[in-house]
């Protein structure tokens, strides 16, 4: 993205996105009454405007090119071979011309943009008659939106430049980027705005404060590190936030994990009550305009929409293969495919689907238009509300928060919601907890929802040389399923050692060009 061309969103152009929520999300006025003129007048165009920001465009981009290619292909979960720039991902040779990483740039800010827009037409433009209680839930809405992808432009690039007014680019198009710690405090302010001023319940697919305060732990456990000084001790004070802001979710929003893992990737549970944040995608949609994922379906025609093959197989790694025990089968069957899982939700009219070739993707990919009872479904428009923060998530968060610095512990909470994940995948419960069951758990209960590369930066900040020994002691490479055996293959790529660098990303070289400040050392940002 170049600066001075995301400058200013029109209303309509604003507006247009809209058609990119979910039918059920909310009611929408016909576009041919909206103006600048007459629009932000009223409670329910405010809930308008900001459901504009669940989905669409802005980020169609990123959760097609980024959000499995960079979680799970660059963590070394899944690999992918016929795509050049994912290929960089897998083998740690990024450079700044990766079309992956510059989506991913382009897309945050993109998402920022509309953040921004939405906020400042909110406070300028909404009239005194609308209660100021549905004003600032709506700027909430807005700015937890905005502190995840600050968030995300925090892990893979450390300093970025912080914008809170586009307008201002007009004048001023080139900016210097912000300190890392101060791109971190501005995503706390915008989720501790967030918190304070959602729901506690709401639309389903809308934020409420559980979101926030979910995110917010999410955000504190990873900020705890970044000052260690590879020490391998966290910021205890930072934990303690962390280990609040979770605790309270998991104790007081009186939310539950579902009760069948397999349910939680089913369109029938879109927005199902584990889901804190997800993308509201609609059907019939254009190219990145809705939820591509099912490109990246293993299977032929008959369990994808309107008979089109998916044609990206990606596939996981014989390293993610290998963490599963016999045991933990639920969640494998879930979210990969081997040769021989029957899936009788996937092409159902036709008595189900067998897969019959050796390794592919399952989570995400949710099958034919009657499946879905989504007749305008198209394979790039898939009608699955992914979730971008759960429940189970925040449960495992609040573990870590309270293992914080410790080798083990064996803590009633943290073993509580710790065993809460595992038994529903039908394991027993422990009796104690490291750091390594945490990061195992982590990574197999949230496999191909885009989070283990950003648990391997969190661990990075603070003992990086174990994040790089994982990383090069994996087995990056596909394999071959047959009978129960798994055969590996040759990697996508000759893949170089990882280094303490392997975990911050060049600078994408369209924006250096663009703005030539970006490679100036990071400034102070004034709050």
């Amino acid at each position: 993205m170049k600066f001075k061309y995301i400058i200013v969103y029109s209303l309509i152009a604003a507006t247009g996105l809209l058609v990119s929520c979910g039918e059920d999300f909310l009611e929408r006025a016909p576009l041919s009454e909206i103006s600048t003129e007459n629009f932000y007048q009223t409670p329910e165009d405010l809930r308008l405007a900001t459901a504009a920001l669940y989905g669409g465009a802005p980020w169609a981009d990123w959760n097609y090119n980024c959000y499995l290619p960079v979680g799970e292909v660059l963590s070394g979960n899944m690999a992918v071979g016929y795509w050049g720039d994912a290929v960089q991902l897998n083998t740690f040779s990024v450079t700044g011309l990766n079309e992956i990483m510059i989506a991913n740039w382009k897309s945050m800010y993109k998402v920022i943009a509309h953040c921004n827009t939405t906020i400042n037409a909110i406070q300028e433009k909404a009239p005194p008659s609308i209660p100021e209680e549905d004003r600032n839930a709506a700027i909430a809405e807005a700015r937890f939106i905005r502190g995840f992808a600050y968030y995300n432009l925090a892990l893979l690039w450390g300093p970025v430049p912080i914008i809170e007014d586009n307008t201002s680019l007009i004048g001023a198009p080139l900016v210097y980027r912000n300190k890392v710690n101060d791109v971190y405090q501005f995503v706390v302010n915008d989720l501790t705005f967030a918190e304070g001023h959602l729901p506690d319940s709401d639309t389903k697919g809308r934020l409420t404060t559980w979101s926030a305060q979910g995110m917010l732990a999410k955000v504190y456990l990873t900020w705890a590190g970044l000052n260690s000084e590879g020490s391998g001790q966290r910021d205890q004070a930072l934990l303690d936030k962390a280990k609040s802001y979770a605790g309270n979710v998991c104790k007081n929003s009186g939310l539950m994990l579902l009760d069948n893992y397999a349910n939680l990737f089913k369109t029938e549970y879109n927005d199902n009550q584990e889901s804190l944040f997800a993308l509201q995608w609609a059907p019939g949609l254009g190219w990145l305009e809705g939820n591509m994922l099912q490109v990246y379906s293993p299977g032929g025609a008959e369990i994808s929409a309107n008979g089109q093959a998916g044609w990206f197989n990606i596939e996981p790694t014989i390293d993610m293969y290998a963490l599963y025990t016999e045991q933990d089968s639920i969640r494998r069957k879930a979210t990969f495919m081997l040769r021989g899982d029957y899936y009788p939700e996937l092409n159902a009219a036709g008595g189900g689907f067998t897969f019959d070739s050796h390794t592919g993707l399952k989570k995400h990919i949710i099958g034919t238009n009657v499946d879905n009872n989504a007749p305008t479904m198209t394979l790039t428009s898939s009608t699955e509300h992914n979730s971008l923060l759960r429940l189970a998530d925040v449960y495992l968060l609040y573990a870590e928060a309270i293992l914080g610095n410790n080798a083990a512990t064996s803590d009633a909470d943290a073993l509580f919601y710790f065993n809460e994940v595992r038994t529903r995948a039908g394991l027993d419960p422990v009796a104690s907890i490291d750091a390594d069951m945490l990061l195992k758990e982590r990574r197999i209960e949230l496999a191909a929802e885009g989070q283990f590369w950003n648990d391997l930066v969190r661990l990075s900040y603070y003992d990086p040389q174990k994040a790089i020994g994982i990383l090069n002691n994996e087995q990056r490479v596909p394999f071959d399923y047959e009978d129960g055996t798994a055969t590996p293959r040759d990697p996508y790529g000759e893949i170089t050692p990882a280094t303490v660098n392997t975990f911050r990303f060049p600078l994408p070289s369209s924006e250096i060009t663009a703005n030539p400040k970006l490679l100036e050392p990071p400034v102070s940002y004034s709050f």
